[in-house]
């Protein structure tokens, strides 16, 4: 390296080559690596390789053909998704099967050495981008080299897909084709090279040099003025959540494609926020003018909207939750309600039995029976323990919380136990205080959010995604300032999304929240308007007070127990009026207000609806009792060791 420089303007982690075609990735075919940017004398080179030789930039950069040389190791993948707080809350099944290593089948060719999957590229090589299809999980880019051929997929399970275009934006212009919006042309900093290219592809009908000028000066009101069919970078800035084929050739989409995750591609003017009034709660009188001669309830659409306005008294929940979780339905009467309780309390109990007749030998040799029972134990110990309801180390709601997650492994055996769920029972059992009716609200709660809780995180990413659409809308320059400081991703929102705000606000007022979120009202991602609204509540203190990361996260945990139910309820619904009375709102955002409905993926594969199957199968956890399990320890942070 002697007589040359280089500089190492960029490097990002966990970017991964899928080696394989298979929708679902077998472990041996990911291929974790590092993505680096490097000035070298007088080229820019874009560089990849194997994370087990990227340690040493002098040792594996500018080989543009040869293969990366050193001893291939092993080495442990680093974790597919980055809460970006306390390992507590990792939602990684800490019961899981053991990895078996699989021998290689009878007549298979030994698979090539990872250091062969490397390679650098110049930037001036390359013709264009080509970014993913909206889906449920990481995002990926796919270089493709002025000779035509494409280089290996870049999945980004860690996020940086936008800091890396950002960075490329600084030596190139990235510009959208008009007949593939995913699809970016790259051209050189160079207006006359640049102008030749855009007047080539007839994309203005004005002088093409006067709007590169332009667009070199000020690229930012040159694209939402003369751009109509080009837009610079950052409207194709990316978030970390699809996953895809690493074929260049996608489909053809619309522009206005729901893209949750993906920056709104127009300027919305938004109108004034109008002001919101929150009513008294709902009384046990104002209930029972609904409840008709037969029990039946009546006028149910203008009960539910009293509740989202304003809750439910005290007194009246314990009825009422049983109606907002699915327990006992709306139009049912009270002779048709009692059945219904006779019939679900012989079905539980049987649930029950299965587990309690276990004996403890059979235990020994059923390692997910017994790592559910001790992961449960564990997270009962410390659940809501200063609320009087829990307090005291014989309280037998300790033993009714423990037993109920215990069934609920017997119900739904596919998802199990997985912590956090014990947050979400307790304020349900306190209220309804009856071990089977408590269960069954719990089931009801469950198959509302139960996707948070599987070990692919999709449904997290693809709501953190959501929430970042809506507040690019709300606040651009909020969202610019969180990209500024590394935390644009909002992964400081995901204790908030997994368990409803649960450990957000006072026991009470988290009874009150979540009744009115149970209520559907006025959409069905108000939980995600909430913490629009907390966001925005605290912009002032975030923008102004110079925080980095550390002390954005910081900040956001230090929240804790200090916010106001009903401010931040009322300032959620103003947020929701003042998007839908915008008449040019984007049609993604549309869809996660649930103002219009979702569009139908165009292929099967890769999967993209935005909402997870009623009761989807998770990987990697056996329904059998004879598995073989491990137990993780309590430190963990959820990755495989």
């Amino acid at each position: 390296m002697e007589g040359s420089s280089y500089r190492v303007v960029f490097e990002k982690g966990g970017v991964y080559l899928h080696t394989s075609a298979r929708k679902h990735q077998d472990p041996d075919s990911l291929i974790a690596g590092v993505i680096r940017v490097v000035e070298k004398d007088s080229d820019v080179v874009l560089h990849w390789a194997p994370v087990e030789e990227a340690g040493d930039p002098t040792q594996i950069l500018f080989s543009k053909k040869d293969s990366i040389g050193g001893e291939p190791g092993t080495t442990e993948e680093e974790p597919t998704f980055d809460p970006g707080y306390e390992p507590d809350w990792a939602v990684i099944s800490t019961v899981r099967p053991r990895p078996h290593l699989a021998e290689p089948r009878r007549g298979a060719e030994p698979s090539c050495p990872r250091s062969s999957w490397a390679f650098s590229v110049s930037l001036g090589e390359l013709k264009s981008i080509r970014r993913s299809k909206p889906g449920l999980s990481w995002a990926y880019l796919v270089l493709v080299t002025q000779a035509g051929g494409s280089l290996p997929a870049l999945h980004f399970h860690r996020g940086g897909t936008r800091a890396l275009l950002r960075v490329l934006n600084r030596y190139l212009l990235l510009a959208s084709s008009p007949q593939d919006p995913r699809l970016y042309l790259v051209f050189p900093h160079d207006s006359s090279a640049l102008s030749n290219s855009i007047h080539h592809l007839q994309l203005f009908d004005q002088d093409s040099s006067s709007v590169v000028s332009r667009f070199l000066q000020d690229p930012y009101s040159t694209t939402f003025s003369s751009f109509s069919r080009v837009t610079n970078f950052f409207r194709g800035a990316l978030q970390p959540h699809p996953e895809g084929a690493s074929s260049p050739d996608l489909p053809l989409l619309p522009d206005d494609e729901p893209e949750p995750g993906f920056e709104v591609i127009s300027c919305v003017e938004l109108g004034q926020r109008p002001e919101v009034v929150r009513a008294p709660p709902v009384s046990e009188e104002e209930w029972a003018r609904h409840v008709g001669p037969d029990g039946r309830l009546q006028n149910i659409p203008e009960l539910k909207t009293r509740i989202f306005s304003g809750g439910l008294s005290p007194g009246l929940r314990r009825e009422a939750w049983k109606f907002l979780l699915g327990y006992l339905s709306w139009e049912g009467s009270a002779e048709e309600h009692k059945a219904h309780v006779r019939k679900k309390t012989d079905e539980y109990f049987r649930m029950k039995l299965q587990w309690k007749s276990v004996s403890s030998e059979q235990e020994r040799r059923n390692s997910l029976l017994h790592g559910y029972r001790s992961l449960i134990e564990r997270d009962v110990s410390r659940t809501d323990r200063t609320n009087k309801f829990y307090e005291g180390p014989e309280n037998p709601g300790l033993g009714l919380l423990n037993d109920i997650l215990l069934t609920y492994c017997m119900y739904h055996f596919d998802l199990g136990y997985v912590q956090g769920m014990s947050d979400l029972l307790s304020p349900i059992l306190f209220v309804v205080q009856n071990e089977v009716d408590a269960f069954w609200c719990f089931c009801g709660f469950m198959e509302l959010v139960h996707g948070n809780f599987e070990e692919s995180q999709e449904t997290m990413k693809r709501q953190l995604g959501q929430l970042l659409l809506l507040l690019r809308v709300l606040d651009q320059p909020l969202c610019d300032f969180l990209d500024s400081q590394d935390s644009g991703s909002l992964c400081f929102c995901f204790r908030w999304l997994l368990i409803w705000f649960k450990r957000e606000f006072p026991f009470p007022d988290v009874l009150r929240l979540w009744e009115v979120l149970w209520t559907g009202l006025p959409g069905p991602n108000l939980h995600l308007l909430v913490a629009c609204a907390i966001l925005d509540m605290e912009r002032d203190t975030l923008m102004l007070s110079g925080f980095g990361s550390n002390e954005i996260l910081k900040h956001i945990n230090e929240l804790t127990m200090k916010l106001s139910v009903e401010d931040v309820l009322t300032r959620a619904e103003a947020l929701y009026r003042q998007l839908t009375a915008c008449p040019e709102l984007p049609h993604n955002v549309q869809e996660v207000l649930g103002l219009v409905p979702p569009e139908e993926p165009s292929s099967p594969s890769p999967p993209t609806s935005p909402l997870p199957p009623p009761k989807p199968p998770r990987e990697g956890v056996v329904a059998q009792p004879d598995s073989s399990l491990e137990i993780l320890p309590e430190d963990d942070d959820g990755t495989d060791s």
